[in-house]
Formats: structure tokens, sequence, C-alpha cells
């Protein structure tokens, strides 16, 4: 229960702190700005990889915990208890930030300023770019578990930072079902759920068609 534990204390602080910046720049009147969003995102997913990445592997998000799966680094027996870990911490995170900001109404929701195709495309292409330098930072030299954690959050800030304005970034279904639901904005939440899935499996296969034999396939119980 301790990898669950600390599924669900790192996807509540990525929740908490993510979408929270988004909130606190609007009810700031642009305080944080949009870098800074950008920036609190990969910083504290940086962070949590440090604390639990031990424990868990620091999934921290659904479409990672998938993808590992679907390269049988992962055992199936523990998906559900991951998924809802990672569910139930996104959940307590917006609810906590809604008794904070009681008339904010989006709480940091994921939505399109463009097209729905726009964004889902965007979607699923900045979470296969992830989740291959996920992959391959938590496979090969040792060394690289130290640096993996700045890798990481480097990707997602570097990803909020651009397409952030369009597709809100999301990469993460947990990051954002949870404020679509408490703020009961459900309208595009299907393609915060489905592009990142999407591109999170493709990761798997570009994995194995860049990396050597039977690398991508290892089995490994953590991700990083």
């Amino acid at each position: 229960m301790k990898r669950f534990t600390a599924e669900f204390i790192g996807t509540f602080a990525l929740v908490f702190a993510g979408t929270g910046a988004v909130v606190i720049d609007q009810v700031s009147g642009g305080a944080i700005t949009h870098v800074g969003i950008a920036l609190t995102f990969g910083l504290i997913v940086l962070t949590m990889i440090y604390t639990f990445g031990d424990i868990s592997g620091a999934h921290l998000n659904p479409a990672v915990t998938l993808a590992f799966w679907s390269a049988r680094r992962f055992p199936a027996r523990d998906l559900p208890l991951y998924l809802s870990s990672q569910c139930l911490g996104a959940f307590a995170a917006s609810a906590l930030l809604r008794f904070l900001f009681p008339t904010n109404e989006l709480l940091g929701a994921t939505l399109p300023t463009g097209t729905e195709a726009q964004s889902f495309i965007l979607e699923a292409v900045l979470t296969f770019l992830l989740m291959l330098a996920i992959f391959n930072v938590s496979t090969g030299a040792k060394e690289k578990g130290i640096t993996a954690g700045i890798a990481v959050g480097s990707v997602i800030a570097l990803e909020a930072m651009f397409a952030g304005p369009i597709s809100g970034a999301s990469m993460n279904p947990a990051r954002s079902i949870a404020p679509a639901i408490i703020s009961g904005h459900l309208e595009h939440l299907w393609i915060y759920l489905t592009a990142p899935l999407l591109g999170s499996l493709l990761a798997t296969v570009a994995c194995r068609c860049v990396r050597e034999p039977g690398c991508c396939t290892a089995k490994a119980q953590n991700a990083i």
C-alpha cells in the first residue's frame, strides 16, 4: 500500500500545485503568469519524482501507468490501485481548491482555445514526447535515474510553455478529469482522456523502434 499511497500524494501535489497556480493566477490578476504556471507544473513533477520515485515510480499519471503496462514494465494486477490512487489524489486536490476558492469557475480545468481537433492532436503529440522521454530516462545507464526528475520536469515545463495557451497541455487524464468534474465543465473532457492515452501508447511503439531489442519491454516495477 505504500506505493499506492505515494501515487495518491504525488498526484495530489501535482494537481494542487499545478491547477492551483492557474486558479491563483486568475484570482490575482495574472501574478503567476503563463510562464510561472508552466514552471510550476514542471517543478512539482520534478519534486515528486525525487520524493516518491524510489517508492512507486512516481507515475502520477494514468497515461504513464498504462504505457508502462503496455510495454510489459508494469504488472496488470497493480493497474486498478495505481489508476484509482492517481484519480483520488487529483479529486482531493480539486476539492481542496474548490474549498479555498469557491467562486472560481474552472478550477484550472483544461479547455481548448482552438478547435477540438487541434487540441486533440496537440495533446497526443505532447504526451507522446513526454512518454518517450520517460521511457528513455528510466532505461539504461544507472546515472540516468539521478537526472530523470530534471529531464521529465523540463519536458513538462517546456510543453506547457508553448502549447498551454492552445490545448492546456494536460498530458494527464487525472489532472484534467478532477477539475472538470468538480467545476462542472465536461464539454471537452473526452479530448484530455483519449489523446494522452493514444500518445503514450504510441510512445511505446516508438521506443521499441529506436532502442535496442528488449530494452522497452524489460520488466521493471518503477518508472523512474
